[in-house]
């Protein structure tokens, strides 16, 4: 995260504090008011503690490493003897 995207996130923050605020002043001390001062001082919270140390950066999925997987046949010997578990039937001789 840039630190121009810090810094939205930090005024964003500050926009649903001021929201809550005056829900707050409308609303008194109803539940839910007070659930959203929660959920907004635990977004207060991982906010900072994200600016101070932000997580490992995890790679998109188009970024990953692509496998390739050949369209040829598999040597089916392989296979032989192997269980067929969960495929609506029990266990029975492979056959190529």
């Amino acid at each position: 995260m840039t630190r121009s995207e810090i810094a939205e996130l930090s005024y964003a923050v500050g926009q649903l504090r001021q929201c809550v605020t005056a829900l707050r002043s409308h609303y008194g001390e109803a539940g839910p008011v007070r659930r959203l001062e929660n959920d907004l001082e635990r977004l207060v919270i991982d906010a900072e503690e994200f600016e101070q140390a932000p997580p490992p950066h995890v790679p998109r999925s188009g970024e990953q490493d692509v496998i390739y997987v050949p369209d040829s046949k598999s040597d089916e010997a392989a296979w032989m003897g192997a269980q067929d578990e969960g495929l609506g039937f029990h266990s029975r001789p492979r056959t190529k």
